[in-house]
């Protein structure tokens, strides 16, 4: 899964202040990275398709000067060019940009609006402590609170100090009012504005930082630094993400440059690591193996006379699936503000044992769809008490709501969004009840119920039947549903229609009737089907200029759960997919497909592979069916 280079520069920073360097090798693959994913105008942006950030350009620009590149270099000319004709240049960095440029000594601390780490010290009663914030959000800001907390600077060159000072900023560096820029921000880089109460409480947290006292700063460093050591040893040193990961791995070398943990914490981060011979050397977002698996399962399970080498690929992905599965609890894990986790399945190989609702889902219905098939009768089943507690797992991330979250269940209201400090991320203060995880998650309960009696007081029938109610309350007038994880529109529609009819909804039931129609007004011309990204972020319908091999899987997909399979869109989806087909089986790799976040789009190197086969495969199973 492939995100942008963020993680790279923030990679890049934290060894060179570790001293740990990478090799020359390794800074030619960087480099090359860095080169293929600048924008003509000399900018790096949030993903391969978005314009240009101040953001990320600056930290890419740091971070290549920091790996040795000269400033005449012409990609950091073309990105200092792009950076100084920005309305307010690097000094409006978002906020998470100017934190890494303290750190460096590139900005001054008190323009920085404060995370302080007494927040981790507030009571847990509080309806805004940070332990009700979504997973990933508590985790940086428990970094961040940690690092800029310390007032760490690190101790660059003077020179190169010097020198980046004067590249990045159009001004004398010593004559820039820090303070003044706290709240100044990059009009292009801003997803999500600060809103006038988190403005106000920012203005509070500035006079903290300045008078707090010395006694309990002491105090809430080490209460972060303990709940950063819990996260690096109980994910095995790899954090949730690799960008918590990073913080958390500076954030124990600034502790003590010696400490136990800073190797494999080192170690821990390079599992995120992707290098290839296209691309260069990158750090990946997240890894998807769970969720492909689980996917492609489904794919396989589809085709009526596997062949020898698709029973051998069962075989390894039935295996994988068992190992990855948590069969143990994390110890002291309500301490640490962490949910039960046996049962589940990660996004990734399980490693960092961070299970996630629709992840486990999609695992169990490629296992439960494999083990209908005829043709894999010998295959090695996971054992009932397995599946029992996936299925407990999946059911204990469900919402009051009726809906689905993902690592853990909601444990705030929507108001914490109006303290969101990310400014180039939206939804992310707390965990929702989300339309695809909610889908998933019907259709695997659903799947299990088939096979296996309810839990007790009729458990799963009781949470299939709020969480349909969510999804037909979520149907927009137009027969729609808005996506969080895909884009968007196209891959909501068809996560539900599948969970719909797993789950013995019938194909004539309004809802769906009004999904078809749907998906057929937005067919184009050719057969296909394409969805932009910005429609994630202007919330309505925008067409891609460029049919999609992926929406249009998704499209067809849906409709083949509604209507008869020579239904002439379907069919039209169809051979136009088959057209697209390239020599070596594969379909090409066009725009990106997944998001997080609402702003940041991601690009699932698999989808454009498997969901056009499992379209073919389910065609011609229910194609010659009737």
């Amino acid at each position: 899964m492939v995100w942008c280079t963020m993680i790279l520069a923030q990679s890049i920073i934290v060894r060179t202040l570790t001293n740990r360097p990478y090799s020359r090798e390794d800074q030619q693959a960087i480099i090359k990275n860095f080169a293929v994913a600048q924008s003509s105008e000399g900018a790096w942006g949030m993903h391969s398709e978005s314009p240009g950030y101040v953001f990320f350009t600056t930290l890419s620009y740091v971070a290549l000067r920091l790996l040795g590149l000269p400033a005449h270099d012409p990609m950091l000319v073309k990105a200092r060019n792009w950076l100084h004709a920005q309305p307010v240049g690097v000094k409006g960095i978002p906020t998470w940009g100017k934190f890494w440029l303290a750190i460096l000594g590139l900005y001054e601390y008190p323009g920085l609006n404060a995370i302080p780490p007494e927040l981790f010290l507030l009571p847990e009663s509080l309806p805004f402590h940070p332990s009700r914030f979504y997973s990933h959000t508590r985790l940086i800001y428990l970094g961040i609170a940690f690092i800029a907390g310390s007032r760490y600077q690190a101790e660059l060159p003077e020179s190169l100090l010097s020198e980046l000072r004067t590249e990045l900023y159009d001004e004398p560096y010593e004559s820039i009012d820090f303070p003044s820029l706290r709240h100044t921000l990059a009009p292009g880089d801003v997803y999500v504005p600060i809103s006038p109460l988190l403005r106000r409480i920012y203005d509070v947290l500035a006079l903290f930082e300045r008078w707090h006292g010395k006694k309990l700063r002491k105090k809430a460093l080490k209460a972060c630094l303990e709940r950063i050591i819990y996260e690096q040893q109980s994910t095995r040193y790899q954090g949730i993400s690799p960008v918590n990961g990073l913080l958390n791995t500076l954030a124990i070398f600034i502790c003590d440059p010696n400490h136990p943990e800073l190797e494999p914490s080192l170690a821990g981060v390079e599992a995120w690591r992707w290098q290839d011979e296209s691309e260069g050397l990158r750090y990946v977002g997240a890894r998807s193996n769970t969720w492909d698996t689980g996917f492609v399962l489904q794919v396989l399970a589809e085709i009526r006379d596997p062949a020898a080498n698709v029973h051998n690929a069962v075989h390894s992905a039935q295996a994988f699936l068992d190992h990855a599965q948590m069969t143990e609890e994390l110890p002291d894990f309500k301490r640490y503000w962490r949910d039960p986790a046996v049962g589940g399945w990660c996004f990734s190989d399980g490693q960092h044992r961070w299970p996630v609702s629709d992840c486990t889902a999609e695992a169990m219905s490629g296992l439960l769809s494999l083990y209908e098939h005829p043709e894999f009768g010998n295959l090695p089943r996971l054992e009932d008490t397995r599946l029992r507690k996936a299925a407990e797992f999946i059911l204990s991330r469900q919402n009051a709501d009726g809906g689905f979250g993902t690592y853990e269940r909601r444990r705030a209201g929507k108001l914490l969004e109006m303290i969101n400090p990310s400014e180039m991320f939206g939804q992310c203060m707390t965990e929702l009840s989300y339309i695809e995880c909610t889908a998933s998650s019907v259709a695997a309960l659903s799947h299990y119920r088939r096979h296996h009696s309810d839990l007790p007081d009729a458990e799963i029938d009781r949470a299939i039947h709020k969480a349909i109610k969510l999804l037909r309350q979520s149907q927009l007038e137009d027969g729609s549903w808005p996506g969080f994880w895909g884009i968007n529109y196209t891959y909501a529609i068809f996560h539900v229609t599948k969970a719909f009819r797993m789950a013995g909804i019938p194909q004539d039931d309004p809802a769906l009737v009004k999904a078809a129609d749907w998906l057929k007004s937005k067919q184009r011309v050719d057969g296909g089907w394409s969805e932009h990204y910005t429609s994630c972020l202007e919330g309505h319908y925008i067409e891609h200029p460029v049919t999609q091999v992926v929406m249009t899987s998704w499209a067809i997909l849906a409709l083949l759960e509604i209507l008869p399979a020579e239904d002439e869109a379907t069919r039209h989806g169809i051979l136009w997919l088959l057209s697209q087909q390239q020599a070596n089986g594969s379909w090409p790799r066009q725009a990106v497909n997944g998001v997080f976040f609402g702003a940041a789009m991601l690009d699932y190197r698999l989808y454009h592979t498997y969901f056009p086969v499992w379209v073919l495969t389910r065609y011609n199973r229910t194609h010659t069916t009737h």
